[in-house]
């Protein structure tokens, strides 16, 4: 099911005023991309989609109406079970939209050339959180993706209460025709493997 074209027009409406009254002069846009909202659909109670922005790419919960995460802080964390696995999203808050979830994929987003590469890696992102087959064990952690992002040495995982089995995680999108692992895509393989 889709979801309603004023949840997906807001969200895209809020995010060119904020890139228009906030992020204009920041060297961490990226000038080839612009904002879209791709892919949103009916998941749950909540509107599932991904959001492309000159500064990053994010999957992101919206609900249809109403006070949704009321009683939560703004920056409070919660994991969401999808077919692919665990994945963790962010609370945020802006005026228009109001309250949603957020799970970083990509920021910034320098690794895209133009916003045909970004669009359609957003497509199989969708497509590939919603299979099984995605699985790989990578964690949907925020601290683990930024360590995997910037390239830092693996280390052997620990289940500890605090980081309990099903906190592990997957990958979110085939490359673009083949298999390709969350860390494969946030290492920006898929863009790569677009230009060739």
């Amino acid at each position: 099911m889709i979801c309603p074209d004023y949840i997906i027009e807001g969200l895209e409406v809020q995010f060119r005023k904020i890139e228009q009254q906030r992020m204009q002069g920041l060297p961490l846009l990226n000038p080839a991309l612009q904002v879209e909202a791709v892919g949103f659909r009916q998941w749950q109670d909540l509107c599932l989609g991904v959001l492309i922005t000159p500064w990053f790419m994010n999957l992101m919960l919206i609900p249809h109406e109403g006070d949704s995460w009321s009683d939560e802080q703004i920056g409070d964390k919660q994991t969401y079970q999808f077919p692919s696995g665990p994945y963790e999203f962010i609370l945020g808050e802006e005026e228009g939209i109001g309250r949603y979830q957020m799970c970083s994929l990509f920021s910034p987003v320098f690794e895209f050339d133009d916003q045909q590469t970004a669009v359609s890696t957003a497509k199989q992102v969708m497509l590939g959180i919603m299979d099984e087959e995605n699985q790989d064990g990578l964690s949907t952690c925020e601290s683990e993706i930024n360590r995997r992002w910037h390239g830092e040495e693996e280390q052997d995982e620990v289940v500890t209460p605090e980081s309990p089995e099903q906190d592990r995680s997957v990958a979110i999108s085939d490359r673009l025709q083949q298999p390709v692992s969350r860390r494969d895509l946030l290492r920006g393989a898929i863009h790569q493997d677009s230009e060739q």
